[in-house]
């Protein structure tokens, strides 16, 4: 396959993949058990849900914008 009609190189691709990793284990993080009508969770406003987990989300979405700005060499430069 030629390289030239590709949008990304392949660092670029892997850097997204992580990106997007990142990103899930962060929404994974804030999963968990709701409240309902019957009971009260005070597991929802555990540090981990409301302060670790929206950040690791948001530095998974920051490092997909790396990945995406990330050069790629040219073919001189390999």
């Amino acid at each position: 396959m030629d390289n030239k009609n590709l949008a990304f190189s392949k660092i670029n691709y892997i850097l997204l993949a992580i990106g997007f990793i990142i990103t899930l284990l962060g929404l994974f993080l804030m999963s968990g058990d709701g409240t309902t009508e019957q009971a009260f969770n005070p597991e929802i406003f555990s540090d981990m849900r409301i302060k670790v987990a929206p950040m690791v989300s948001l530095f998974g979405f920051l490092f997909c914008i790396v990945a995406i700005l990330w050069p790629s060499k040219s073919e001189g430069e390999k």
